[in-house]
């Protein structure tokens, strides 16, 4: 890679931003929209509006412009859907792989995401389970759709969840501007929304969809894909039962008295761990997913033709796919793929979510994913969308830098465009107006701080003549 390349990559930022521009509607909000992007790259230090701004932003710098910007992520009524489907036709050209490049084609994952908040008072937050934590954290939780290639990833669609009680809450939704539209979802019923409107989309479908065991126990989310053909490879517990032979063969005889029976006898029900447990040696299969940083990543898979069972009754028949690792950990999968499908794509499509944790770690730990300090509904999902286009931005100019390293990861990337994409420099009448301003903030700060402990204690406040 040459000094050269590097500056033509970091060139292309405004030519990629001229695609996405007019979804942002004003001039003043085209150019908060480029710069917002570009803060999300340079700034090394956390990437809120404030630090942004006066990072992006220094020839001018002060209150008036840090006000502008929380104004666009917050109150500018772009449509963030409208920039979500520009990315999938961008994602669809640039990046969705021909057949011959990779077996498995395009694969949609789904998963969730938690970000840790201390109050209470921005949408949806309440304590629920975080990821990220690995515990229950009071927390706000998005749900995504991100499309997986060879080539990269990229994020086509995101939801916050909200909270039952946060959608019945009529104070809370109006403070926080929640649309009218939007009612109580559970995380699939996101999640099969998120697909829908990607495929409604017309750029592409998906050839396969993964996701972890919290959307592999919901029947609806299965049966919705099932209706639309929409091919899967999900996890699910353990403690899942399947049918090992058609239930359809299982009907206890017909004797002649009474009612011909219709239930098929349980016989033949077993819950996966049990299955996985009876599999014999040869039966398995070591396949590598792919090589790691720590060396190749080498499972035992093993499958069986099984019937799903759904909502208490028999449903289609599916391939059950255990994974077991080199020291012993056990994970279960089911798929509605066809009897033909071969047990390496299986196993490819169930290692695919890897990707997805890469793409979250990347977006927190470069980009600023979790360092938003917007309340409101509309600036979660304005912050993700700029996310995702900052995203974008950095996997097509990776790929581009790649073809001279291929060792180039998206961080290296990051860092690169970071000290090659021209920046503002202070001067010192710069530095200064950047240091009014933060007097200036904490001197509003401090008078806030004391009307609030006033009101708080009048009597106090009344004997000390404050």
């Amino acid at each position: 890679m040459t000094s050269d390349e590097l500056r033509a990559a970091a060139d292309q930022l405004l030519k990629f931003h001229e695609r996405f521009a007019g979804l942002f509607g004003r001039t003043e909000s085209r150019q908060h929209s480029v710069d917002y992007v570009k803060g999300l790259l340079v700034s090394s230090e956390r990437k809120n509006v404030e630090a942004m701004t006066l990072r992006v932003c220094a020839d001018q710098p002060g209150r008036k412009e840090v006000l502008a910007m929380q104004r666009f992520l917050s109150n500018e009524n772009w449509d963030h859907r409208a920039v979500q489907r520009e990315i999938q036709a961008m994602f669809a050209e640039e990046l969705v792989p021909s057949t011959s490049q990779w077996s498995i084609g395009t694969v949609g994952v789904i998963d969730e995401s938690g970000f840790a908040k201390r109050g209470i008072e921005s949408v949806g937050v309440k304590r629920q389970w975080c990821g990220r934590l690995g515990k229950k954290e009071n927390c706000q939780v998005g749900v995504y759709c991100i499309g997986v290639t060879p080539a990269g990833c990229a994020l086509l669609e995101h939801q916050l969840y909200l909270p039952n009680e946060w959608a019945a809450d009529v104070a809370k939704r109006h403070k926080t501007h929640v649309p009218e539209d939007i009612k109580f979802q559970t995380k699939p019923e996101i999640a099969t929304a998120l697909r829908r409107r990607i495929h409604n989309g017309g750029r592409f479908r998906f050839d396969w969809v993964t996701a972890d065991e919290l959307y592999g126990r919901n029947h609806d989310f299965l049966n919705e894909m099932d209706a639309d053909q929409q091919q899967y490879v999900v996890e699910v517990p353990m403690n899942t039962v399947v049918w090992t032979a058609d239930p359809q063969t299982q009907v206890r005889p017909w004797v002649g008295n009474g009612r011909p029976p219709k239930n098929p006898l349980r016989d033949s029900v077993r819950s996966v761990r049990d299955l996985a447990s009876q599999f014999p040696p040869d039966e398995w299969t070591l396949l590598k997913l792919r090589e790691g940083t720590k060396g190749p990543l080498v499972f035992e898979f093993a499958t069986a033709r099984v019937w799903a069972m759904r909502h208490n009754r028999p449903g289609p028949a599916v391939w059950l796919l255990i994974r077991r690792s080199l020291d012993g950990e056990v994970k279960y999968y089911i798929s509605n793929g066809d009897e033909k499908t071969p047990l390496e794509t299986l196993a490819q499509v169930s290692g695919v979510r890897w990707r997805v944790e890469e793409y979250f770690e990347d977006s927190k730990g470069e980009l600023g994913m979790a360092d938003y300090e917007a309340r409101g509904w509309q600036s979660w999902h304005h912050h993700m969308s700029l996310i995702a286009l900052a995203h974008l931005y950095v996997t097509l100019t990776r790929c581009e830098l790649k073809k001279n390293t291929p060792e180039l990861t998206l961080p290296m990337a990051v860092r690169l465009l970071r000290e090659a994409l021209p920046q503002p420099r202070l001067d010192e009448n710069d530095a200064l107006r950047i240091l009014d301003y933060h007097l200036t903030q904490n001197s509003i700060a401090v008078t806030s701080h004391r009307k609030t402990w006033i009101k708080q204690h009048p009597d106090a406040a009344e004997k000390l003549m404050l």
